[in-house]
C-alpha cells in the first residue's frame, strides 16, 4: 500500500472493488446500447409488429426487473464471483445469439428489413420467435448483475469509503449508459440497419470482456452459503403485496414510469418516422441520464426539509409538463427551430423535463418506501420497491405498441403512395400524410396518464396522513 493511500483510506479500495465497476461500465454500455435500439432491431431486422416488438420489449424489461431480487439470493449462495462468470457468459451467450439471428433468417431464404422479400413476407417468419429462448438467456444472465455489483460495493467498503464507492458506482453505470447510448448512431448511420445487428456483436464484445477480467482479477470475500434462501424472499413478496398502502403505492408511481418507459418504447420509433433517419433517438436519450446527474443533488438538498412525499408529488407534476413537450413537436407544421425539425427539437425538452422529474421522484421513493417496511426488515422490503417498475414495463411498452400502430404506423405498412407522401413532407415539401398527422396523440394519452397519477398521489398522501393520525389519536 503506497503512502498517499494509507493516508488517504477514502480511496482505499480493493482489486475485487475496482473490478466490479470496470465491469459493471461494460455491461451498462452493452445493455444500454442493445435496448435503446431494441425495438428498432426487433422491427426491422427479425420483422415484428409495433405490438409484438413492444410486448416482447416489455416482457424483456419486466423479467430484469423482477429477477434480481431471486437471482442476488442465489448469488449469496454460489458466491459472487461465480455469479459475475454465469452472469457474464449467459450475456455473452445471448448477445451473440441477437447477432446470429438475423443471419439464421436470411439463410433460410428469408430477407431482412428492407431487402428483396416484403415486410409482410418476413412478418410470417417463425423463425422471428427465437428471439425469446435468447431474451431469456440474456435476462437470467443481466439478473445477477444489479445485485452482484451493488453486493459487491457493499461488502468491499468501509465507513470510511462507503459514500465515495457508491459515487464511484453511479458514475461508471452512468458512463457506461452513456456510451451505449452513443454508439448506437455512428452505426446506423455507416451501416444503416445493418448497424442494428452489429450493435449486438458489440455488446457481446463488451460483456466477453467482463467475462475475461473476473475471471482474470476478481476475487471478493468468500460468501457462498449467506444470505436468503428463495422461500424466504417469496414470503416477503406475498408479506409486500398483502399491504394495501404499499400496493397502491406502487401502482400510482407505475404511472411515472410508464411515461419514463417510453424513452425505449416509443421515442426511437417515434423520431425517426416523424423527424426522418437523420435524426439521433439513442444520443436524445442521454439527455435524461445527464439532466439527472446535475440536478439530482440541488434538488435533494433544496427539498431535504420537506417530507419524502411532497417531493414525490412535485415531481409527479412535472411528468406532464415532459409529455406535452413531447407532443408538441407536431404541432409547429414541420417548421424548423434553429435548424433542427421541431420533433426532435421538443422531444429533447421533453426528455429533460422527465430527467428532471426523476431527480424529485426516485431518491425520496426509496426513502419513503422504506419507512412503510417493519422494522428489522426494511433491506427485504427494499428489494421489492422496483415492482412499479415491473408492471410499467409491462403496461407502458403494450401500451406503446398499439399507439405506434394507431397514430404513427411502420412506413413499409402503407401504401407506396402513402409511403411517398411521408417522404415529401420530410423533406418540407408538403404537411405530413393523414396517418401522422395524429401521432402526437401518443403523447397526449401519456400526459392524461402522467396527471391521473399525480393527482391520485396527491390525494394518498391527504388519505394517509389521515389513517395516521387516526391511528395515532
Amino acid at each position: 500500500m503506497s503512502q498517499t493511500t494509507a493516508n488517504n483510506p477514502g480511496w482505499n479500495f480493493s482489486r475485487a472493488f475496482w473490478t466490479a465497476n470496470g465491469v459493471e461500465l461494460l455491461e451498462r454500455a452493452a445493455w444500454y446500447g442493445v435496448f435503446v435500439a431494441i425495438t428498432l432491431y426487433l422491427s426491422r431486422i427479425l420483422g415484428y409488429t409495433d405490438v409484438q416488438a413492444a410486448t416482447v420489449s416489455g416482457i424483456f424489461s419486466a423479467g430484469l426487473y423482477l429477477l434480481p431480487t431471486f437471482s442476488g439470493a442465489y448469488a449469496d449462495r454460489i458466491g459472487f464471483r461465480n455469479a459475475l462468470l454465469l452472469a457474464f457468459g449467459l450475456l455473452t451467450v445471448g448477445y451473440a445469439g441477437m447477432w446470429v439471428l438475423p443471419t439464421l433468417i436470411e439463410s433460410n431464404g428469408l430477407a431482412q428489413y428492407g431487402r428483396e422479400v416484403t415486410f409482410t413476407g418476413l412478418e410470417q417468419s417463425s423463425y422471428k420467435w427465437l428471439f425469446v429462448p435468447v431474451m431469456l438467456v440474456i435476462m437470467v444472465g443481466g439478473s445477477f448483475i444489479k445485485s452482484v455489483i451493488t453486493g459487491t460495493v457493499a461488502k468491499e467498503t468501509t465507513e470510511a469509503n462507503r459514500a465515495r464507492g457508491y459515487s464511484i458506482f453511479y458514475a461508471m453505470v452512468n458512463v457506461g449508459a452513456f456510451s451505449g447510448k452513443t454508439i448506437v448512431k455512428p452505426l446506423r448511420v455507416s451501416m444503416g440497419n445493418e448497424g442494428l445487428i452489429v450493435l449486438n456483436l458489440f455488446a457481446a464484445g463488451m460483456t466477453a470482456l467482463a467475462f475475461v477480467l473476473v475471471l482474470m482479477f476478481f476475487k471478493s470475500r468468500r460468501s457462498e452459503g449467506q444470505g436468503k434462501t428463495v422461500a424466504e424472499i417469496w414470503r416477503a413478496l406475498v408479506a409486500v403485496c398483502s399491504k394495501a398502502r404499499l400496493i397502491i403505492l406502487i401502482l400510482i408511481i407505475t404511472g411515472f414510469w410508464m411515461v419514463q418507459h417510453q424513452l425505449y418504447a416509443t421515442m426511437p420509433k417515434y423520431v425517426l418516422r416523424m423527424a426522418g433517419e437523420g435524426s439521433s433517438p439513442s444520443w436524445y436519450a442521454n439527455v435524461n441520464p445527464a439532466v439527472v446527474v446535475l440536478t439530482v443533488g440541488l434538488v435533494t438538498q433544496l427539498l431535504r426539509k420537506r417530507s419524502a412525499l411532497t417531493s414525490m408529488t412535485i415531481g409527479m407534476f412535472i411528468m406532464p409538463v415532459s409529455a406535452f413537450c413531447m407532443a408538441a413537436g407536431n404541432m409547429f407544421g414541420g417548421q424548423e427551430i434553429l435548424g433542427w425539425h421541431p420533433v426532435a427539437v421538443m422531444m429533447i425538452v421533453g426528455i429533460a423535463f422527465q430527467g428532471f422529474a426523476e431527480s424529485f421522484i426516485s431518491p425520496r421513493f426509496l426513502e419513503y418506501f422504506s419507512l412503510q417496511a417493519p422494522k428489522g426488515e426494511e433491506g427485504l422490503y427494499l428489494g421489492f420497491s422496483h415492482l412499479h417498475s415491473f408492471i410499467s414495463s409491462l403496461l407502458g411498452f403494450v401500451t406503446s405498441g398499439f399507439l405506434l400502430e394507431k397514430f404513427c404506423p411502420e412506413p413499409k405498412t402503407l401504401s407506396p403512395e402513402m409511403q411517398q407522401a411521408r417522404l415529401d413532407a420530410l423533406a418540407g415539401h408538403t404537411p405530413m400524410p393523414e396517418a401522422y398527422a395524429h401521432a402526437h396523440y401518443i403523447w397526449f394519452v401519456f400526459v392524461g396518464i402522467a396527471l391521473f397519477s399525480a393527482v391520485s398521489l396527491i390525494i394518498y398522501g391527504r388519505v394517509t396522513a389521515r389513517l395516521d393520525r387516526g391511528a395515532a389519536a
